[in-house]
């Protein structure tokens, strides 16, 4: 455990003990959602400005010692250098180990192509690793090879100036051409393993617009504001047009007998972390769902 005694003027709290601590700011705002730091014995939020004789307490948290191996894992890069990969994530691929599985995800196939030099931040079993899509979506990638590319992508992700574009198929055919989804999103009180439409959930933006639709389906176009877990499944269910395959917030069932829901991550926009550069990157769209497109 550690104890800090507040000397100085009003700052926020991940600020100032990112200069006070051996923690980098990115690190201080988990701790502080994982409530591992408090101020004078409450929990704290990141944007809490600091207060002369606050005491701020560090709940140290123990290293475990954990076997990541390296697997070579094909992977399909779209874009490397010194700073950064960004790979187009097949469907079926779990992104860093959980649970105990410590085997065949991104991160294992990640660290067999660049050993030793991808960014600590985010904890020991998921190295680079910035953002993430879930288990059954493909698409476009991240990941960070140092800490400073690591922090600037954290920055540009939490100030909303990445921008992420999706392509989903959804059950129904939405009237809208386009239309904004603005629910909050926290974890279902019913199923604890699931996300959903919550009034005390954490605020989600969702954007979409309708590329093609027929009778029973629709494909759609979408771009999110913020990135809470399972949002487009969870914002799409919700207005009742559910991703085609998803087994969590549908029945699954579709004609094509797809397994694993049809979202795909197309692009991201975002600025070089180190250069400043604008960058535009795609993931082709996978085999199955484009002969599903193209049958419309």
């Amino acid at each position: 455990m550690k104890e800090i005694i507040v000397k100085e003027e009003p700052k926020r709290i991940d600020a100032y003990l990112a200069e006070k601590t051996e923690y980098s700011r990115v690190a201080i705002q988990r701790l502080i959602d994982e409530q591992k730091i408090t101020v004078n014995g409450n929990k704290t939020k990141p944007s809490y400005k600091v207060q002369e004789n606050d005491r701020i307490t560090i709940e140290e948290v123990e290293a475990k010692q954990i076997d990541l191996k390296a697997q070579e894992i094909p992977l399909d890069i779209l874009y490397e250098d010194n700073d950064i990969i960004v790979v187009n994530k097949p469907k079926g691929m779990v992104v860093h180990p959980a649970n105990g599985n410590l085997d065949g995800t991104l991160v294992n196939a990640i660290m067999a192509i660049c050993k030793d030099t991808l960014s600590g931040i985010s904890g020991e079993i998921r190295p680079g690793i910035v953002h993430r899509l879930d288990k059954d979506t493909s698409g476009v990638l991240i990941v960070a090879k140092n800490d400073k590319a690591h922090i600037n992508l954290s920055e540009q992700i939490k100030n909303h100036e990445v921008e992420k574009t999706y392509i989903a198929l959804v059950r129904g055919t939405v009237k809208e051409n386009e239309a904004t989804i603005n629910m909050p999103i926290g974890r279902s009180t019913k199923d604890r393993k699931k996300m959903a439409v919550t009034k005390t959930g954490k605020n989600a933006v969702t954007h979409f617009k309708v590329l093609k639709r027929n009778n029973n389906y629709t494909l759609l176009e979408v771009k999110i504001e913020t990135g809470r877990t399972h949002q487009i499944r969870v914002h799409l269910s919700e207005i009742g047009y559910p991703i085609i395959g998803d087994t969590t917030y549908s029945n699954g069932k579709n004609e094509w007998g797809i397994v694993g829901q049809c979202l795909h991550a197309k692009s991201i926009r975002f600025k070089h972390p180190i250069t400043g550069k604008e960058m535009f990157i795609e993931a082709p769209i996978p085999t199955y769902f484009q002969e599903i497109i193209d049958k419309f």
